[in-house]
């Protein structure tokens, strides 16, 4: 991911309650658009605010991004809005083969980036933050045609409740 949307904070000159604006410059924003697999990211900013707690830092923001997905079932071009927010936290990478240095993750921890030496890429969590933001599965509107003519059903034609339906009709039949 370095090099993407790089942003090296130094964790001996972060101050805590430290604003930052990062805003992707067309370079940075064409690495993270070929690393995303994107037709096209013509915004990508965030605004941070840090804070820190010993060796770990933690990162709360907002997320701002226009983009360009290529639809699922056509290629057709889908644009896509984000902006939402987002929370990052950064720990100390785990010593190996020392049992009392384990981090244990929970279901809120699913965002925690380990760093290994004297900074934190903030830039790269931004970046892998707009990954998971995406629509895993854009559609453009012609999608739902190209489907049924490619002979895929639909959720609700494939579901029990279709299924139950079809029983239904065949027992109603004289």
């Amino acid at each position: 991911m370095d090099g993407d949307f790089g942003h090296a904070l130094k964790l001996d000159s972060l101050r805590d309650g430290e604003r930052l604006d990062l805003v992707a410059d067309e370079k940075e924003r064409a690495a993270v658009c070929d690393r995303l697999r994107l037709r096209s990211l013509d915004r990508l900013e965030a605004h941070v605010t840090l804070s820190r707690d010993g060796p770990r830092v933690h990162a709360e923001g907002r997320l701002k991004a226009m983009l360009e997905q290529s639809c699922v079932a056509t290629g057709d071009p889908v644009p896509e809005r984000i902006d939402e927010a987002f929370e990052v936290q950064f720990l100390p990478e785990p010593k190996e083969g020392r049992a009392e240095q384990e981090v244990e993750l929970g279901a809120e921890d699913c965002d925690t980036v380990f760093y290994d030496g004297g900074s934190v890429d903030l830039g790269a969590a931004i970046a892998d933050t707009l990954a998971l933001s995406t629509n895993p599965y854009p559609r453009s509107p012609e999608a739902e045609a190209a489907l049924q003519q490619a002979g895929v059903i639909s959720e609700a034609e494939a579901g029990p409740f279709a299924a139950l339906a079809k029983l239904k009709k065949g027992s109603d039949a004289p």
